[in-house]
């Protein structure tokens, strides 16, 4: 599940290329005091109640089925100032909203039962080169697979973003996403040149300011904001504008990463009925092993992506999958060498299955078919250093328990080479030396068994990390957590005795900036969720 994105995300709209739309008015400057008065929709927007036979799809886009809200409306706005209006009119009428993109949210904080106007921005999804901003505009309700298509066949560009092409762009933008391209390229908000958002820093009207990363721009703290901070917290994102801060010329072909021509993929598959936990420790120490020790001045494996399932027992097999520039001279040897350093000493022999496919076709797999495994729970750490031999020994009393029914998987992505060449004060990722990124989810299907699942995750999850109070504080092993992985548990004492807030293992010493921009552009706290940011402790 390497790109499930945060709740609350953000999406685009349509006003002129650059414009600061709504007013000039400063950050917090006096606005009248509108009376209050119903909810009209915006011009043209649909606005659809319970009554209508729509509600019922905009409602259940979530792929967390833990989660269905049932908001009074919906708005499917069509442009940012639709987007302004809905958002002034639920500001006006005291209406607890909330914003959906893509969809792929793992906690509730869009479903929450105290949202009543949910803002569904999935028709903001265009895709042009803005001339004037040389950068190209992007609808913050776009899906990630389409987005490749439309920069790859109009211009021969990407964007480093994630390997689920389904994802909305709009709440991966703002978590900081990863993906497939990182290690040789970095995330996705390293290439961010500005964001247009609705905010509501008045009393009663909304306005839609654009921000950028030039520092002479007096929204620029806004634009930093939205590079990690995850969605749900400033503002509504309309629209989003990508341009490599390296770019060479001002040629639409020259501003962002062009991506391979073709991707080498290999899978290896280690069956579990002859795994034994000698073999399981093997596997997961080399994995780390080799990343850890990677010579990461070494241009041969900086295109390397891989992802070590280790799934449950129930499942059959552990999975190694990795790819590789497939156009450059020799990847098919080295992919190999990977492989078989990954597996080097384990007993139980593995299947391997090698493909190439043209790198557009790659980008195009739905890597997340969970089936009916739709109700989940998931965590997630930044590691600076390898699972031990104590951590695996836990990995693998979990992961093989017979009497467990639901389906348990850790996941060890590829993680660094040049997202770690960015100063952890440039955005509000501050995770920018650890060598792996570590996802755990549990999945399941029936709804009365929710409590027990759920809690099998959270004390896996102490278990794991109880020398440090049951989280991955920032030490010498890890490095806090992924907000695109939101877990309220962090936040909740029960599970969290380390000490350190949940903000600290999501933003470390970012967080007290994000506190100064929320005090400016949302001082009426009308963008909240249980993980968004706040003005004041």
């Amino acid at each position: 599940m390497p790109d499930i994105s945060v709740p609350g995300a953000t999406v685009a709209g349509q006003s002129p290329a650059g414009a600061s739309v709504s007013g000039a008015a400063s950050p917090g400057a006096s606005v009248p005091v509108v009376p209050a008065a119903p909810l009209v929709p915006a011009q043209g927007m649909p606005s659809i109640t319970r009554a209508d036979p729509r509600y019922l799809s905009l409602t259940t886009r979530s792929r967390n089925t833990r989660f269905t809200g049932r908001p009074d409306r919906v708005h499917v706005p069509r442009s940012a100032e639709d987007v302004r209006r809905a958002v002034t009119a639920a500001v006006r009428a005291g209406s607890r909203l909330a914003v959906r993109g893509g969809g792929h949210g793992l906690e509730g904080l869009v479903d929450d039962p105290a949202v009543r106007t949910l803002l569904d921005l999935s028709e903001l999804k265009d895709v042009t080169y803005d001339p004037g901003r040389r950068a190209f505009g992007i609808g913050a309700g776009a899906l990630l697979g389409s987005v490749y298509r439309s920069l790859y066949l109009n211009w021969g560009v990407a964007v480093p973003g994630g390997t689920c092409p389904s994802v909305g762009l709009g709440g991966y933008v703002q978590g900081g996403g990863f993906g497939a391209l990182c290690r040789r390229h970095g995330l996705i908000v390293d290439h961010l040149e500005a964001v247009e958002v609705v905010v509501a820093d008045g009393a009663g009207e909304a306005r839609t300011v654009v921000a950028s990363r030039d520092p002479a721009d007096p929204h620029h703290s806004l634009w930093w904001a939205h590079t990690g901070a995850g969605g749900g917290n400033f503002g509504v994102v309309t629209r989003y504008w990508f341009r490599s801060p390296q770019a060479a010329t001002d040629t639409p072909q020259d501003l962002l990463p062009g991506p391979p021509e073709t991707v080498l993929f290999a899978t290896a598959e280690w069956p579990w009925e002859s795994l034994s936990e000698q073999d399981f420790a093997r596997l997961v120490r080399n994995h780390g092993d080799w990343h850890r020790e990677e010579d990461s001045t070494d241009p041969a494996y900086e295109s390397l992506y891989s992802a070590l399932y280790l799934n449950q027992r129930a499942v059959g097999r552990i999975t190694l999958g990795a790819q590789l520039d497939g156009s450059e001279p020799g990847a098919r040897g080295r992919l190999d060498e990977y492989i078989a350093a990954v597996g080097a000493g384990v007993r139980t022999p593995c299947r391997v299955t090698c493909t190439a496919m043209p790198w557009l076709a790659a980008t195009q797999r739905d890597v997340e078919n969970r089936g009916e495994l739709t109700r989940s729970k998931s965590k997630g750490a930044y590691l600076r250093r390898p699972y031990s031999a104590v951590e695996s020994e836990l990995l693998f009393r979990y992961l093989s328990d017979p009497g467990y029914d639901g389906h348990t998987t850790v996941v060890l992505f590829s993680y660094g080479r040049q997202v770690n060449a960015v100063d952890p004060a440039a955005t509000v990722v501050a995770q920018r030396d650890s060598v792996l990124k570590s996802y755990l989810g549990t999945y399941w299907t029936d709804p009365d068994d929710d409590e027990r699942h759920i809690r099998r995750l959270q004390e896996f999850y102490r278990e794991l990390y109880a020398e440090t109070g049951g989280v991955p504080v920032s030490d010498a092993h890890t490095d806090g957590s992924y907000i695109n992985y939101p877990d309220v548990d962090l936040a909740d004492p029960r599970w969290n005795t380390s000490g350190v807030p949940w903000h600290a293992l999501y933003f470390k010493g970012n967080y007290a900036r994000l506190q100064r921009v929320k005090a400016v552009w949302d001082p009426h706290d009308v963008f909240r969720h249980a993980l968004s940011v706040r003005a004041s402790d």
